[in-house]
């Protein structure tokens, strides 16, 4: 099986200091595969490594959307890397607040556009058929993450929980073979994770789309991930399935907390 994503010792370095040190890292087709460790262990440098935001010091970035060839993404910027199939939302949210919920989702579509500058200006049939399947097919994604009640609000006006799902919906909108979710859970209540639980699993298993996750909540990553990576200052400790990362000592000294402590 080839990997939607892998990682051979990639390496980050700012100055003297190695962020994310020769990680080797893989995402499989249909996976939900979790990144923990502590705060600083470089889980979200090494996100925006694999999506462009940085260009790593050394090693690779091979991803294979097709599930058969691998591409050496290195360098591509964060544009390119979401062409190619892969997409994220970030710690803090960055939507588009002063724009409806439809807007936002269909802000997402761009990347799918065949319409250019010609026909944004002389308006042919050609263009007008294809900005009326943006909407509906943007309305669809917020129908399947359970926002559509909010279509025509301004993003700023939605519950917080909301206002994460849209972010989600609106990355799903570029139609990525890969999901990266930074934090997803972060401020919300136990009920909107069990929500973004639910969410999260209906569309990998929907939309057959591989997910990985940073997250702080282990009762959702312990929940809905088939494999956890662990990270400690910047280095691949442990890997496993949930109840395998449950035991190690070494994800227990350094993340999970040791009670002989």
């Amino acid at each position: 099986m080839t990997p939607i994503l892998e990682t051979k010792n990639l390496t980050m370095e700012f100055g003297g200091l190695t962020a994310v040190g020769k990680m080797n890292f893989h995402v499989n087709p249909g996976e939900i595969v979790a990144l923990i460790g502590p705060n600083g262990a470089g889980k979200t440098t090494f996100f925006n490594c694999v999506t462009g935001v940085y260009k790593p010091t050394s090693g690779d970035i091979l991803i294979s959307p097709n599930g058969k060839t691998q591409q050496r993404i290195n360098g591509l910027k964060p544009n390119k890397v979401t062409e190619k199939g892969l997409a994220r939302t970030f710690q803090n949210i960055r939507l588009f607040a002063n724009m409806t919920v439809l807007e936002n989702v269909m802000i997402g579509r761009h990347t799918k556009l065949k319409s250019g500058l010609m026909g944004a200006i002389f308006r042919p049939r050609s263009t007008l058929e294809e900005e009326q399947k943006v909407v509906q097919d943007s309305y669809e994604i917020l129908i399947e993450v359970g926002l559509e009640q909010y279509v025509n609000e301004l993003a700023k006006n939605l519950p917080y929980g909301a206002q994460r799902r849209l972010e989600i919906a609106r990355a799903m909108a570029t139609e990525p073979a890969l999901l990266l979710l930074d934090e997803p859970a972060a401020g919300m209540n136990p009920q909107e994770t069990k929500e973004l639980d639910e969410t999260i699993i209906k569309i990998r298993d929907v939309n057959k789309i591989s997910i990985l996750l940073i997250e702080h909540d282990m009762s959702l990553v312990m929940s809905i991930s088939e494999r956890i990576f662990v990270m400690d200052y910047g280095k691949l400790i442990a890997k496993g399935t949930p109840d395998e990362i449950k035991k190690d000592p070494e994800v227990i000294k350094a993340y999970l907390g040791d009670d002989d402590a």
